[in-house]
């Protein structure tokens, strides 16, 4: 019987095998089992289970996993052994039915999805093509978000609230669209007119208002995380962040569409180059926070430094993508997107886009016109820095520019008068030998710092400046120009002094620039000048030849006499000076008075004839650099703006590079394990948008931006346009139709209503953009015109009301709070733009991070009446009072931000100087404007909550301002839930 049965089961067919699918039945054994030591966090034996490629390339004990081989796969031998190679090593091991899943997703070829979307499997909704819904028949004649709202009402067994009472609703719009409460004569005049259209038209005034752009710029300035200090360790302050503020306000005032105006922000100048705001815009990209110790203040190219420059780059794209696209891209920063299709691939695309700009201070002119004649002139210097052919460089037209400046600058060399020295002295007891040149050459102790006075005569009258020559010399450590051992100079000092006659005091002559032919990285020639000791004007690592560095006087000497040259070492070990030499002249000729580079002087000294192809190339360039420098010089001053910038002036070790530095992708995100090189692009789950730029020049930064910037607001990019609607949506109802605005994938929510996010995102980008229209679609709903009031039976079924039942009721946000008591107490200054106000006391003294005071800051300063979105902004040290009321961390995006009701709170509207002041401007205004204590308590509450008083109410006020005064009554209705909430 048992081998009847034993053939039997020989001979029927095989049980059917279910295929194994990844994400359901292989994942979790690997998360909970395998990741701890071979996941995102840890990968012991170069072995990691979370990626594809990783795993099915193996570790050091080679390849894991054989697809249609379980048998040869080491993965399956080390999790069924029975010895101290089972894994996993610690806890339980794997079941039998896990170790079966495992071998039969091997055999039937261990697939393993890619993280994008196939044509066979149904996209995430934030990824399915963009239609626009038609509106609910039932509903049709509604306001279409009625509409959309009222149908899903019905099918969750819900209805909408009765209209809010009016006083109610012009307060609400009143806040939402302008950031300001009514005034009593608003209330009265919207109270007053009958007719349909009363609303509408309020909603129209206030969005014609220019403090509508104030209340949604500073919305904008959360998601950018703008502030005007760079944050980290050395929270330096940005004088020149502001204009990118104005901008916003501009822009929102403009009714800018919304395709140019997501533009502008990642590739203005580019795109909009005759656009002097366009510029003003790239302040987007440099919003958040900077290192600067790591990209300014140690080495350049040193691991912590290109480290830096990765997670710089990275806040610059997790901006742009989060804020315009709702994508959290920096997720894929170190592996593939663990929820999204967002590949490690794609990531560092985007890194690629953003390679060659950095944040610094940018020109920019007002004036269109000036602005485009900076412009050509700017871009034909980077088109010479990128460098221009060599036949554009030897043709015969640059060839006669070159032959004409030529002959006005032979006398170069020439014109210079080498000054001979007098007399000299050294702090060291060094000698100095005067040499056949006219320098003098030092020699004896070489302590760790001494100072040389040199004095001699200027010959002649009309002197504009000199110039100090440290020279070369066989006598010196390899050969110069300074003594230390590696040949190293660092001049700590350099000084003139001017003896006007016999017994009278020397006087520092002024000096209005210096240059010098090289300076290492840091350590320039105006650190020679600026009386710290502890830095110096350094030439490491050129020695062995000589340098040269120019002083330009503020004004021409009058007439010859005696100066004195001081030099002194103050920094570091024997950096002294080894063989210097100064000269004097009175040309008037800035660009004479420059030092020459090698390379030009070496072309210089050989006749035209004599010359090779490539000097006569590097005479050229330098020739046309210089006249593009004086044309820049020559035109008034620019605005500045901290911004997005590619050419920039240098400062320490972060310095501009002329082309995007390559991009890798970067194993497990680490720098020491660079992959392939990554091409300029972006995400690569869009449908119907490439997602890897073809650029006609792969050195251009400007065109990576664009091109980035073109894909973001193509019509086709369904992203981008449910992301803006859904933003706008949240700041009206204080919850977005998707409560997660800045991430639409997995891990975000989902829709509440995606057919009306679908429908506002299509009207919006077909209708051409405009967000004014939109917040007024938005405002005269029915939906935003509801009562707020709380329904016991519909909470039960809809506890948070997502499906808007009833208008949600919001506290007022910390900007909102302090610009409504300026308002309410007559001190409002509406004062429009400019540089950001200081509230707060900053101390004295040099400061990396600044030290300030907002306790003692006096609140009757005029800046303490300016409104919120003008304060300026600090990272690391935020003003307390706006803190306290959920005022966001700039450090960090706030797309939502928190709405808390605590003590806390309580304490800093009653008792905070601003508020205690405030209340009694208030007071006064009250006494100023009504005769009586009950007409005055009557003003206040029309004032601060847009209504009449109520029976008992004004008397027991009264009674409280008869016993303690009326400026604490204002400080009691302050700080009431009435005036705290919108309705």
């Amino acid at each position: 019987m048992r081998t009847l049965i034993a053939i039997c089961a020989i001979l029927a067919p095989a049980r059917a095998v279910r295929a194994v699918d990844f994400e359901r039945d292989i994942r979790p054994i690997f998360a909970t089992a395998c990741y701890e030591c071979h996941g995102p966090k840890k990968q012991r034996s170069d072995f990691r289970l979370d990626q594809k490629t990783a795993a099915l390339k193996g570790g050091d004990n080679g390849i894991a996993v054989v697809p249609g081989k379980s048998g040869d796969s080491a993965l399956i031998r080390r999790v069924t052994a029975s010895d101290e190679s089972r894994m996993p090593p610690k806890g339980p091991p794997l079941t039998a039915g896990q170790i079966a899943l495992l071998r039969t997703w091997i055999d039937q070829g261990a697939k393993w999805p890619e993280y994008t979307v196939s044509a066979s499997e149904k996209p995430h909704w934030a990824y399915e093509p963009l239609g626009k819904p038609k509106v609910p028949v039932a509903f049709h004649g509604q306001n279409p978000i009625d509409a959309f709202v009222s149908a899903k009402l019905a099918e969750k067994g819900l209805s909408a609230s009765p209209p809010a009472e009016r006083r109610a609703l012009i307060r609400r719009v009143c806040f939402d669209l302008v950031g300001l409460p009514p005034t009593p004569e608003e209330i009265r005049e919207f109270l007053a007119d009958d007719s349909p259209h009363a609303f509408e038209r309020v909603v129209d005034r206030l969005l014609a208002s220019p403090h509508y752009g104030e209340r949604w710029a500073r919305h904008w300035m959360d998601v950018a995380h703008f502030a005007e200090t760079h944050g980290n360790d050395q929270d330096r302050p940005r004088p020149n962040a502001w204009p990118y503020r104005d901008y916003l306000i501009r822009s929102f005032n403009d009714d800018k569409p919304y395709a140019r105006f997501a533009a502008e922000q990642i590739a203005g100048d580019v795109l909009f180059p005759d656009d002097p705001q366009a510029t003003v815009a790239l302040g987007f990209l440099a919003a958040g926070p900077w290192d600067e110790s790591s990209l300014r203040d140690i080495v350049a190219g040193t691991t912590d430094n290109l480290i830096a420059q990765v997670l710089d780059r990275d806040d610059m794209l997790t901006t742009v993508m989060t804020t315009f696209v709702s994508a959290t891209v920096n997720c894929a920063r170190c592996h593939n997107h663990k929820f999204d299709p967002i590949s490690q691939q794609d990531y560092y695309a985007l890194q690629a886009v953003f390679a060659g700009v950095d944040r610094a201070e940018r020109p920019f002119d007002a004036d269109v016109k000036l602005h485009v004649k900076r412009q050509a002139l700017s871009a034909r210097k980077a088109a010479l820095e990128r460098g221009l052919p060599e036949s554009v460089l030897l043709s015969n037209a640059v060839q006669g520019r070159v032959a004409a400046w030529e002959q006005t600058a032979r006398s170069h060399h020439a014109e210079w008068t080498v000054l001979t020295p007098s007399a000299f002295s050294a702090a060291s007891g060094s000698k100095a030998t005067r040499q056949a040149d006219g320098s003098l050459l030092f020699t004896g102790p070489t302590p760790e710092t001494d100072t040389y006075f040199i004095s001699t005569r200027i010959p002649t009258s009309g002197v504009t400046a000199v110039r100090l020559e440290v020279l070369s010399d066989p006598s010196l450590p390899r050969g110069g120009p300074g003594r230390q051992d590696n040949g190293n100079l660092h001049l700590s000092e350099f000084m003139l002094l001017a003896w006007p006659g016999p017994g009278l005091p020397p006087t520092p002559l002024k000096i209005k620039q210096a240059s010098a032919d090289f300076n290492q990285s840091g350590w320039t020639i105006q650190h020679a000048l600026d009386g710290n000791k502890k830095t110096a004007w350094g030439i490491y690592p050129e020695v062995g030849r000589k340098h040269e560095a120019v002083f330009e006087f503020a004004k021409p000497l009058p007439a010859p006499g005696a100066i004195t040259f001081v030099l002194a070492q103050l920094h570091g070990e024997r950096h002294l000076i080894g063989r210097p030499r100064l000269s004097c002249s009175t040309t008037t000729n800035a660009s004479q008075l420059r030092p020459l580079p090698d390379a030009v002087a070496t072309a210089l000294a050989v006749a035209p004839e004599r010359r090779s192809p490539a000097q006569r190339a590097e005479l050229a360039r330098f020739v046309l650099r210089l006249k593009l420098e004086e044309e820049l010089a020559a035109l008034p001053a620019p605005s500045l703006v901290y911004a997005g910038a590619h050419d920039f002036k240098p400062d320490g070790s972060f310095k501009p590079t002329p082309k995007p530095k390559p991009v890798h992708v970067l194993r497990r995100g680490d720098l020491a394990s660079p992959m392939e090189l990554s091409r300029p692009g972006t995400l690569a789950c869009v449908d119907g948008l490439e997602s890897r730029f073809k650029l006609a020049d792969e050195d251009d930064e400007g065109a990576r931006r664009a091109a980035l910037a073109r894909w973001i607001v193509d019509p086709r990019n369904v992203l981008t346009w449910r992301s803006i609607v859904n933003r706008v949506w949240h700041y009206h109802f204080g919850r977005g139709i998707v409560d997660t605005p800045n991430d639409f994938g997995k891990m975000g929510s989902i829709p509440s209503h995606p057919e009306l996010l679908d429908w506002l995102a299509a009207d919006f980008r077909d209708s051409g953009g405009s967000l004014k229209r939109l917040h007024r679609l938005i405002v005269t709903s029915e939906t935003y015109r509801q009562a707020s009031r709380n329904n016991d039976t519909f909470a039960k079924i809809d506890s948070d009301n997502r499906y808007l039942w009833r208008m949600n009721h919001t506290r007022l946000d910390a900007e909102q709070l302090h610009d409504a008591v300026l308002q309410i107490s007559g001190k409002l200054d509406r004062t429009m733009g400019g540089p950001s106000v200081k509230q707060f006391i900053q101390s004295p003294g040099i400061h990396v991070t600044p030290v300030v005071d907002y306790v003692r800051f006096n609140v009757d300063d005029p800046a303490s009446y300016r409104r919120s979105v003008y304060r300026f902004l600090f990272r690391t040290l935020p003003d307390p009072f706006m803190e306290a009321l959920d005022g966001p961390d700039a450090s960090q995006q706030a797309p939502v931000r928190s709405e808390s009701v605590t003590a806390l709170q309580a304490l800093a509207m009653l008792n905070n100087k601003f508020m205690v002041r405030q209340a009694e401007h208030l007071a006064q205004r009250l006494e100023r404007e009504c005769g009586t204590l009950p007409a005055r308590i009557e003003r206040l509450l029309e004032l601060a909550l847009g209504r009449e008083g109520k029976p008992g109410e004004i008397e027991a006020l009264a009674a409280h301002a008869a016993k303690f005064g009326l400026a604490n009554v204002c400080r009691v209705v302050l700080n009431s839930n009435e005036f705290m909430f919108v309705p």
